[in-house]
């Protein structure tokens, strides 16, 4: 069966049906950026502590605002993403994630930081739901659970990734670079 039938047969864009594994791979990729965002400070929080002169409450906000706005905004970044455009939600996301991951890397002080990861998490929220939305729509039902578990195990990869990833870091540069792991990934997808 030709590529264009095969996806007439399953209501998908031929051009998308033909690049359904190159586009998996996008949003894998970006899926781990969110993932690596998320685990990436752990490591850096006694550096943090030292260079910005952080309390202890401070360190907390810094772990936590990425996830209290992660959380928060996820299901109505999900619908705004469903209603506006799941490609644009998804690229606007990943353009917000960079904003925030250049502001934590340079930031000067703990306020900052938490901002910039406040301001992370919120992008986290746009692009999480986006990838898998995207990924419904680009595989037919029967290659859906297969894509499915590449994303998920892309995930699992991307927070076994970020503390190695950040150790690796900051043995070799200063706290802002267990941030700056993801712009070459922002900027490849």
């Amino acid at each position: 069966m030709t590529t264009a039938a095969s996806a007439a047969e399953h209501a998908i864009d031929p051009v998308v049906f033909e690049r359904r594994w190159k586009i998996l791979a996008v949003l894998c990729t970006s899926l781990m950026i969110v993932i690596i965002g998320n685990t990436a400070l752990n490591v850096a929080i006694p550096r943090l502590a030292l260079d910005l002169e952080a309390s202890t409450t401070d360190l907390q906000w810094m772990v936590d605002a990425y996830s209290l706005v992660f959380a928060g905004m996820l299901f109505t970044a999900g619908s705004i993403g469903d209603r506006f455009g799941r490609k644009g939600t998804l690229q606007a996301g990943l353009g917000l994630f960079l904003v925030g991951t250049l502001i934590a890397s340079f930031g000067s002080s703990a306020s900052t930081v938490i901002g910039a990861r406040a301001v992370m998490g919120l992008a986290a929220a746009f692009v999480m739901p986006s990838t898998l939305s995207i990924l419904t729509n680009v595989f037919p039902a029967h290659e859906r659970p297969k894509a499915i578990a590449v994303w998920a195990g892309i995930s699992g990869g991307g927070a076994a990734i970020g503390p190695v990833a950040s150790g690796f870091l900051l043995e070799h540069f200063w706290w802002g670079a267990v941030f700056l792991v993801n712009v070459p990934v922002i900027v490849a997808s």
